[in-house]
């Protein structure tokens, strides 16, 4: 176990160094700040004395280990358009975004999972039908659609719910949130439901598909045999099989959910992390851009470090197979 996880720490930092490098060295060639940062009225003077500011006149490699050794200790630098700690502009969004992807995650494990087994179970009836066809709709549409369907049904023609923004929040010192507030938990409602629901009707037919592969091996046909009552087998013996598979799909999704953020963050103006960085791209500001997929990526290896854990310890048959390559 203990080989194991030390074997997941060391690829992971491989992943992050490389995903930082690519990063950086991309975001290089998007264009120059300087030109967003100064007016027409500059001078060759002006220009050379904010590229010595911001160390762009160092060589790439130089920028890059600076970069690096400054993220290590969480400073990304200074913004280029606001002049300030990106650091701080992130930690100010960072709470819009992790609660924005919180809500989603738990929609889209609920419902995914619940009716993932209630499709597979009553796979012949009437409503799993329907549930299935709807289903279709989650998979098919892309999400800034499905956001913008939500805000003219449910915020233009009923004005049951706002289309913009996060509402009034609550500043707890080191967390800002909108739980606490009626207009908070309103604002978070439609972007939550077109963030998760993609990967909530993923999760739900993966676990449709599962179930009924477990359905129909032998040893539920031999529980059944033996009269153990439905409720017995679907949730003590074919369910926690079923999960074992879904575990890691669903440990991606959680993933790609923050990733994904950035869509609906736009859609709906949500003040998170994802809409500095699409604000970051229009002025070329190099720093929030590394940071933020350093933050993805973190987040992502973290992810999916965490899944690995669990697939281990759930699962024996990754145990054995581990200590049969250690022999």
């Amino acid at each position: 176990m203990i080989a194991f996880a030390i074997r997941r720490i060391f690829q992971s930092i491989i992943v992050l160094l490389v995903v930082g490098l690519v990063a950086f060295a991309m975001f290089n060639f998007v264009g120059d700040p300087v030109d967003s940062m100064l007016g027409q009225e500059r001078t060759d003077a002006d220009v050379e004395r904010v590229r010595t500011q911001l160390g762009l006149d160092k060589p790439f490699p130089v920028q890059y280990y600076r970069f690096l050794e400054g993220a290590i200790q969480g400073n990304f630098g200074i913004s280029y358009r606001q002049g300030r700690p990106v650091s701080e502009m992130i930690a100010e969004r960072l709470p819009a975004t992790l609660e924005l992807a919180f809500v989603s995650a738990f929609l889209a494990i609920i419902f995914g999972v619940t009716l993932g087994i209630f499709t597979a179970i009553y796979k012949k009836g009437w409503a799993a039908n329907i549930i299935m066809t709807l289903s279709l709709i989650g998979v098919s549409l892309p999400t800034f659609l499905i956001g913008i369907l939500l805000i003219y049904l449910f915020a233009v023609e009923l004005s049951w719910l706002p289309s913009f923004g996060r509402g009034e929040v609550v500043d707890l010192g080191w967390w800002r949130t909108g739980f606490l507030t009626k207009s908070g938990l309103l604002a978070i409602i439609l972007p939550a439901i077109t963030l998760g629901l993609y990967q909530m009707t993923l999760i739900m037919r993966l676990v449709r598909s599962e179930m009924l592969e477990v359905l129909r091996q032998d040893y539920i046909r031999f529980a059944r045999a033996r009269g153990l009552k439905d409720r017995s087998i679907y949730f003590r013996h074919a369910l926690k099989n079923t999960l074992v598979p879904v575990i890691t799909v669903t440990g991606m999704q959680l993933g790609s959910i923050i990733a994904f953020a950035i869509i609906t963050e736009t859609v709906f103006q949500w003040p998170g992390v994802g809409l500095l960085f699409i604000n970051s791209i229009r002025f070329v500001d190099i720093p929030v851009m590394a940071a933020y997929l350093m933050l993805i990526s973190l987040m992502f290896v973290t992810i999916n470090f965490i899944v690995d854990m669990l697939y281990f310890a759930i699962d024996p048959r990754v145990r054995l197979e581990k200590r049969g390559d250690e022999k």
